[in-house]
């Protein structure tokens, strides 16, 4: 079984030296929140051009990935914790190996699809003070995932996380955190992504001749 570990949601406020505005920082959560096509009701996001919106309005991550985390970067144990990549949603039991694209999951009452990988940001190297951070984060693949809402309801701690449906079962989530971190795929994967109608928009467009060919 797998199941929703933590919720969090973040208010825009400075990060980092330079004091960018941004809802990296979350909070945790004990009680049952909304989900509204763009999210969960009460978090911010700051650059609307790079987050939020349908295709980035849930961010979830593998409460699992935090032991070996902390295990490669000892020195930022304190923040290596369920929300610690500014996640919403830390879930026990999957993880992008776990997970394939399109794949529909059931929290609480809410529906939500996963669409695309997180591709990391300076924000990220900004919250822990290194820049060593999104690298790593690209190089081990423990990127998360993003869904989008297909209905609104409410979840919260404890809730199972129900596969509802998985529409691309041959497609493994962790294959296409690769292909996005590396701009790379085979011309069999291409086409598959470029027909993909799971997939985010950006992303298929990407995979319409975008991505160059790997051997």
């Amino acid at each position: 079984m797998t199941s929703l570990h933590s919720v969090q949601i973040g208010r825009i406020a400075p990060l980092g030296p330079e004091d960018v505005p941004s809802g990296f920082v979350k909070r945790a959560t004990p009680d049952r929140i909304a989900v509204a096509p763009l999210g969960l009701i009460g978090d911010e996001q700051a650059d609307l051009t790079v987050h939020g919106g349908p295709e980035k309005a849930v961010y979830g991550y593998a409460a699992g990935h935090y032991a070996r985390w902390r295990a490669e970067f000892p020195e930022h144990a304190e923040r290596l914790v369920p929300g610690g990549f500014g996640e919403n949603l830390t879930i026990e039991g999957l993880d992008e190996d776990a997970i394939c694209v399109g794949d529909v999951h059931q929290i609480g009452s809410a529906v939500l699809q996963v669409c695309q990988p997180r591709q990391p940001c300076f924000k990220l190297a900004l919250h822990f003070e290194d820049n060593r951070m999104p690298k790593a984060m690209v190089r081990t693949g423990r990127a998360g995932w993003y869904y989008r809402v297909l209905e609104e309801g409410d979840l919260g701690v404890g809730d199972d996380v129900l596969l509802v449906e998985r529409p691309q079962p041959a497609f493994r989530f962790s294959r296409l955190v690769t292909i996005v971190s590396r701009g790379a795929a085979t011309q069999a994967e291409m086409a598959a992504l470029a027909g993909m109608p799971e997939l985010a928009s950006g992303l298929r467009a990407r995979a319409q001749g975008r991505w160059r060919i790997s051997a």
